[in-house]
């Protein structure tokens, strides 16, 4: 008899690609596969019922799901509607870093394990975060834009406007999990002297590479700070006007993070005058970014829309993490990457 999986994909990682990375995982094992498509990134995701950052509708994952036991997607969502209303369900593998689009306490009370894939946008999201830092050092964003209009200016050569070069300088990173570690392999590769502030992080982790300070100090030693902390009490709005005004002049902020670290209306004030020569952002405060926002004609500032993690390496990354875990769930094995993993005690 086959299992029955419902593969959920979006225009990112597509139902197929769902579909073949489970079948490659579990080998013989019959499936029988069924294919749902959302509109993600052509449509946005956001919050359905009492979940956030998801995509379709309840009406549509109930009908998908009846008679399955087995859902992989990166943006479905997994309400309590869902869940009084799919009996059948008992594993569901979201493939995101964490189960933002699950109901995580209703999942447990029905016995659905809900498994995720942490990691599996690190490398992209780090070689996105020296891209913009970067940039930003260089003074790339104003440079080519520009060239795009047709101005071609000398001045840039001035020493006061001259960008600054990696090797030698003082980079300091906030958070040091998946991607701040990785962000700083390449920065001490490329000759910078790496700082970092996590109090989560053991010095053994840093082997060599970067030196662990407080926060005050990483500010006023760095010339370049980049944020990779998650949002939390303690972490939201923590790199604002006070931390900005204590970093050296002429600096660069980098954020690939998360909107809500930083006060954007202090960046943009410290771009304008000079506190910060450059700064590359990826996350915002409000996605997309509203029209007339200081950020959108602020001097030395390079922007991209949130695509960090978007690579095709990562697509096939995140379907095969949960598709391992698909995987292990139908040998009986534990679960790598359960959010709930009390759900399958006694199973």
């Amino acid at each position: 008899m086959s299992t029955s999986v419902l593969a959920a994909g979006n225009h990112f990682i597509r139902p197929g690609l769902f579909a073949d990375a489970v079948r490659t995982a579990v080998g013989e094992t019959p499936l029988d596969i069924r294919e749902l498509q959302f509109g993600w990134p052509h449509t946005p995701f956001g919050p359905v019922a009492e979940v956030i950052e998801a995509s379709g509708t309840e009406d549509e994952m109930i009908e998908a799901l009846r008679g399955v036991e087995i859902c992989v997607t990166e943006h479905g969502p997994l309400t309590a509607r869902i869940l009084a209303n799919c009996p059948d369900l008992k594993l569901f593998c979201t493939s995101r870093g964490g189960p933002v689009n699950a109901n995580l306490d209703a999942a447990t009370r029905h016995g659905v394990a809900v498994c995720y894939a942490p990691g599996r946008n690190a490398t992209a999201t780090a070689e996105h975060t020296l891209t913009l830092l970067l940039a930003a050092a260089r003074g790339v964003g104003d440079t080519h834009a520009d060239l795009r209009r047709g101005v071609w200016r000398g001045d840039y050569y001035d020493y006061d406007t001259c960008g600054i070069e990696i090797d030698g300088t003082t980079v300091g990173l906030i958070g040091y999990g998946a991607i701040g570690s990785r962000v700083a392999r390449i920065l001490a590769a490329m000759g910078a002297r790496v700082l970092v502030h996590d109090p989560y992080v053991r010095p053994d982790m840093l082997a060599g590479i970067a030196e662990q300070v407080t926060l005050d100090e990483l500010l006023i030693r760095s010339r370049i700070v980049s944020l990779h902390a998650r949002v939390t009490d303690e972490t939201r709005g923590m790199i604002g006007r006070d931390q900005i005004a204590a970093m050296p002049r002429g600096s660069v902020l980098v954020n690939c993070a998360r909107g809500a670290l930083l006060d954007y209306d202090a960046v943009c004030e410290a771009l304008e005058s000079g506190q910060l020569s450059g700064a590359g952002f990826d996350v915002f405060p409000e996605e997309p970014i509203p029209a007339g926002s200081r950020l959108l004609t602020a001097p030395g500032a390079v922007l991209t829309p949130h695509i960090a993690g978007g690579s095709r390496q990562v697509a096939h990354k995140a379907a095969r993490i949960v598709a391992g875990d698909v995987a292990r769930y139908l040998r009986g094995e534990p679960l790598a990457h359960c959010a709930n993993p009390e759900v399958l005690k006694g199973a």
